[in-house]
């Protein structure tokens, strides 16, 4: 199984669905699987239940789905907060961190409404409060770190095949015969 993790707005769906896509696998995404259990959104979950019901339903999601072994994995941004969750993904999954400045992140999600953490007066510092109690914790379950600055979603896509091959957990692309 891939997990890949990382800040909200880093392209774990979007990269995660054409890896799978890639790879002939099924594409899950945990928050979605979340939202089905609880019948509702996200957003509205935390605002009535409060962050820690929410990441208890988290840990539990992620404790099934990484069981499961089902394909490619996107996690929750705030996934890593528990170290159980980190040991879970680590020891079930190989794990790609696409690592996204505070700055990119905010330029990709401005007009974003329905990311809970962001509903405050001034998410850049708030993402920026996020990322410096994140990144460490993402850095730590990571087999990969994966820099993703601004390059286009099918960038994102090979850089995280090619290291999956450097590693040998895929084959090697057949390289074009040289010409003469």
């Amino acid at each position: 199984m891939l997990a890949l993790v990382g800040m909200p707005g880093s392209g774990k769906s979007t990269v995660g669905r054409q890896i799978a896509r890639k790879l002939g696998c099924p594409f899950v995404d945990s928050d979605q699987v979340i939202e089905q259990r609880l019948g509702c959104s996200i957003k509205e979950y935390f605002e009535q239940q409060g962050e820690a019901a929410f990441r208890d339903i988290e840990s539990q999601a992620l404790d099934d789905l990484t069981r499961q072994n089902l394909g490619v994995l996107a996690t929750g941004g705030g996934a890593v907060l528990r170290e159980g969750n980190r040991v879970l993904l680590h020891e079930r999954a190989t794990v790609c961190y696409l690592r996204v400045t505070p700055e990119e992140i905010f330029r990709r999600l401005r007009h974003d409404r329905q990311r809970p953490l962001l509903q405050v007066e001034d998410p850049q510092a708030k993402l920026r409060e996020l990322f410096a109690q994140r990144d460490p914790l993402y850095q730590a379950v990571a087999h990969y770190v994966i820099e993703t600055q601004r390059p286009h979603i099918q960038s994102m896509v090979t850089m995280v095949m090619s290291q999956l091959e450097l590693a040998g957990l895929l084959p090697l692309a057949e390289t074009p015969p040289y010409a003469s």
